[in-house]
């Protein structure tokens, strides 16, 4: 009975997993298989042991003989047998499987049997495509994002070098999209955009591209012009093409957009450059009265020269006290409590009022001022926790490094002088490091981080999922927690892709003894699937937007979690 039952429980624990296991006896040539073998491969068991035939036949046709090969190679070199593979349904459909075993041998050397393992990873591979599909894809619209989009314009540009032709980029901003975003809300502004997306990609070629920068900024790359005039063509068509409303969740929209372009040779010989006259023009379109287009000329250069006076300012922002942090709550689910903050950088520029981070940050990360802004982030932060704590508030305070601090080789040095300075114990100190800081010169990465960890601190991977990053690194880099990118939070309700990479993502960091926490959390429904998944934290506009030091500590008081 005791045996009975305990087989039963390997039979639940392997449907679980979705891990069958096998045995090969090569003295009789005799093959078993677990009942989940047979559940993986979707055959009927006839009572009859399976043969190396059957297994043959479920393999993917282009898999077969790399599966074959793998598994002999193993038998001769006395290794593990350890392979990846299709496997091909009767109705067509592809699985992924992870296979294993290990073969035992008598005292000459011949294979006595061998056992092993298959397991369904078809879920874990469509999350790792998506994964790797959104380091170059928007997650809202699926177009390619800039780091695709300069990859392209790359590759157009060295064409026309080629061909003699030219290469044109246009900037493409919304007009008025903020007022949308403001009185409709979040749903019905995400949904412009993509319908946006949708019509630019219905005005270009199939040889162009049509990417989105963000926000409600989108790219055009036209590739293989021979005049002006093909420009032209596009940028009428697409002006005319929104001429017509859009027609998003019960409501009538009017769509116009401003247009700047840059086109190679003349204006720029690399995609920065063609970027930035690309947006310029695109501000004189805007000053020309919305809905048209403007090629960049040399007169523009004094819009040019209005970055230069706000690179300046940036300058005397540091000195000048200008710069603050706003403090974002960061919830405990298990215990329904606030245990953290992030911090985020603004500007209260004297003139031009509030500047959020993505219009300054860039141009800081471009001339270097990131170096010192990051410092005062770092040292700002730890002060304000340390005032805190003097409130009887006991907080984690999360800080996002940029990757240019990161390599400037100094960051242990900086964390312990503002600790030292703070006073406070460096646990209550959370750095936030992305994908692509962990992926660079790793070995060098890994140094740094190893004396962040010796110094205490807490350390997190920011916006996790939209990089690539290998279980082998998370597991060397030792890291504390795992930030879930809100792209896929967002799209948790109606993508399922998203919520496999969500609770992928949940499950994987249990499994490392890893915390995770949740960015993008902006209404209840998220919440409780995002709580059902077994997230440890959330953060987002359900419970708090960022606001400053003393507005935190209303929020805080009035919480009494």
């Amino acid at each position: 009975t005791e045996r009975k039952q305990n087989e039963e429980r390997l039979r639940e624990a392997q449907r679980i997993a979705k891990v069958g296991s096998w045995e090969l006896h090569f003295t009789v040539m005799a093959l078993s298989w677990s009942d989940e073998i047979y559940r993986i491969f979707e055959i009927e068991s006839d009572g009859e042991p399976p043969k190396y035939a059957d297994f043959i036949n479920v393999i993917h046709p282009d898999d077969r003989e790399f599966v074959d090969t793998e598994f002999h190679n193993s038998l001769n070199n006395k290794t593990p047998y350890d392979v990846v593979h299709r496997i091909q349904m009767s109705d067509g459909r592809i699985k992924y499987v992870h296979e294993r075993g290990k073969t035992y041998y008598d005292t000459l050397d011949r294979p006595i049997r061998t056992l092993g393992t298959v397991q369904d990873i078809t879920e874990q591979k469509a999350a790792e495509k998506k994964i790797a599909y959104m380091a170059h894809h928007d997650a809202l619209t699926g177009l390619p994002n800039r780091t695709l989009a300069k990859e392209r314009m790359e590759h157009s540009i060295a064409y026309a070098a080629r061909s003699g032709l030219k290469t044109a980029l246009l900037f493409i901003d919304l007009d008025g999209f903020k007022t949308i975003n403001d009185t409709l809300g979040h749903s019905i502004g995400d949904a412009m955009l993509k319908t946006v997306a949708f019509r630019l990609k219905m005005c270009i070629r199939a040889t162009d591209t049509v990417s989105r920068l963000g926000g409600d900024e989108f790219l055009v790359i036209l590739s293989g012009i021979e005049k002006n005039d093909d420009i032209l063509t596009t940028i009428t068509k697409i002006l005319e093409e929104f001429e017509a409303s859009i027609h998003v969740l019960n409501h009538v929209l009017s769509v116009s957009m401003s247009i700047g372009v840059a086109v190679y040779p003349e204006h720029g010989g690399d995609f920065d450059v063609l970027l930035q006259k690309s947006d310029t023009a695109m501000y004189k379109a805007k000053e020309s009265g919305k809905n048209t287009y403007r090629f960049f000329t040399e007169q523009m250069k004094h819009a040019l020269i209005g970055q230069f006076k706000i690179q300046s300012d940036l300058k005397r922002a540091l000195a000048e006290n200008q710069l603050v942090l706003h403090y974002q709550p960061q919830i405990d689910l298990e215990h329904k409590r606030i245990v953290g903050v992030e911090a985020l950088i603004r500007w209260k520029h004297p003139q031009l009022g509030m500047i959020p981070p993505m219009q300054f940050i860039p141009m800081a990360e471009s001339n270097g001022l990131i170096v010192p802004i990051g410092e005062w982030v770092i040292r700002e932060a730890c002060a304000q926790a340390a005032r805190w704590q003097g409130m009887g508030i006991e907080l984690c305070v999360a800080v996002n490094i940029s990757g240019i601090q990161f390599k400037r080789g100094n960051l242990d040095n900086i964390v312990e002088e503002a600790l030292h300075v703070s006073g406070i114990d460096p646990r209550f100190l959370e750095l936030e490091l992305t994908e692509s800081i962990m992926m660079h010169d790793t070995e060098k990465t890994l140094e740094t981080v190893n004396r962040l960890k010796n110094i205490g601190v807490q350390l997190s991977i920011d916006d996790f999922g939209t990089g690539y990053s290998s279980l082998a690194y998370l597991k060397r880099f030792a890291v504390d927690k795992l930030k879930i990118d809100q792209s896929f939070v967002r799209g948790l309700l109606t993508n399922q892709e998203d919520a496999v990479i969500v609770s992928t993502i949940v499950q994987m960091a249990k499994s490392l003894n890893l915390k995770t926490i949740a960015e993008g959390v902006e209404d209840e429904e998220v919440l409780n699937v995002i709580e059902g998944y077994g997230c440890d934290e959330v953060q987002g506009y359900h419970f708090a937007k960022p606001m400053e030091a003393g507005e935190f500590e209303n929020y805080y008081n009035s919480r009494k979690v």
